[in-house]
């Protein structure tokens, strides 16, 4: 092989001398793969997007068509704010004891050995239940807990003990935070059962091989790796509360002020006030999904660096 060949191939260029960049370039073929997205980013558009930017725009206009924060401020104050509240409460009650309840939950199904198939009822169930909402699953508890429910009546005949008179109504505030958990757990499960089985037990034995026991284990080890996986689902189940609105408002009637009610009242034209003012409501609420679904994201981005 001659000397400028060898130059040529160490360099990387043909033997007769010329640069590469002489050399003819083959063409890209265009990859037309990206025509399979074209459909999700349409829907997103339509239904997602384009919507929120409707919302944004004539929650700041008033009733004579000019430009202010009037009614974005009164979405906030009086019994608009007392929906927040209301909302507010709900979701966080049902995020802290339905993520509690389903973090057991998920340890024990990821610890459990026999019967085998139990873990993949409990597994196949909590995705069913963790989707099951509206009128459904209303009617489910109107049937099972209501004034005449069955478990309503068979309580009263067998053992004496009447609900009602005890104060608890399914219709009530009371009443929807035990609907809520219906499907608040099994969502909790699911999130929290890959960071749960996550955990190596190369971990549990290296701890146990410097002398530390099962307690300062889950001190030390577990509960920090676990914890954002538990923040995380914690911060989903309030968002998944906060905006349902089938279950209460079938449940309630309207009864409890929930804010996803309130739109649903401006949006059926029940209440005769300025258009406007149901936007604002959609408009905060969409700030607040918005903002719990960012910390969510934050929070499973750290919870990912230990499932890898």
């Amino acid at each position: 092989m001659s000397v400028i060949a060898t130059e040529a191939i160490e360099e990387g260029r043909p033997e007769d001398g010329r640069p590469s960049s002489a050399m003819p370039k083959t063409r890209k073929r265009l990859s037309w793969a990206w025509l399979g997205t074209v459909p999700f980013f349409a829907f997103i558009m339509v239904f997602l997007i384009w919507p929120t930017i409707v919302i944004g725009m004539q929650a700041f206009k008033n009733k004579d068509g000019s430009t202010g924060t009037k009614n974005v401020g009164k979405a906030m104050s009086g019994e608009y704010l007392r929906a927040f509240k209301t909302t507010a409460n709900l979701s966080i009650i049902t995020a802290v004891v339905g993520g509690l309840i389903g973090i057991l939950l998920a340890y024990a199904i990821s610890t459990l050995e026999r019967p085998r198939f139990l873990k993949k009822a409990v597994t196949t169930f909590s995705g069913v239940a963790s989707q099951l909402g509206g009128v459904p699953l209303a009617f489910a508890f109107i049937a099972t807990l209501g004034s005449q429910g069955l478990v309503t009546l068979w309580l009263k005949d067998h053992l004496s003990f009447d609900l009602l008179e005890h104060g608890f109504s399914i219709y009530t505030f009371r009443g929807l935070i035990v609907v809520y958990l219906y499907f608040q757990i099994p969502l909790m499960v699911i999130v929290m059962l890959p960071a749960i089985e996550g955990l190596k037990a190369t971990w549990r034995e290296a701890a146990e091989n410097l002398g530390a026991s099962k307690l300062r284990y889950w001190i030390h080890v577990g509960i920090p790796i676990l914890s954002p996986a538990a923040l995380s689902g914690v911060v989903l189940l309030f968002a998944n509360a906060f905006s349902a609105y089938a279950t209460a408002y079938a449940l309630t009637a309207g009864q409890v002020n929930l804010v996803s009610i309130q739109i649903g009242f401006f949006l059926q034209g029940n209440v005769l006030d300025d258009p406007a003012l149901g936007y604002s409501l959609a408009f905060w609420m969409i700030v607040f999904m918005a903002l719990s679904i960012l910390i969510y994201q934050l929070l499973q981005r750290r919870t990912s660096r230990w499932l890898r």
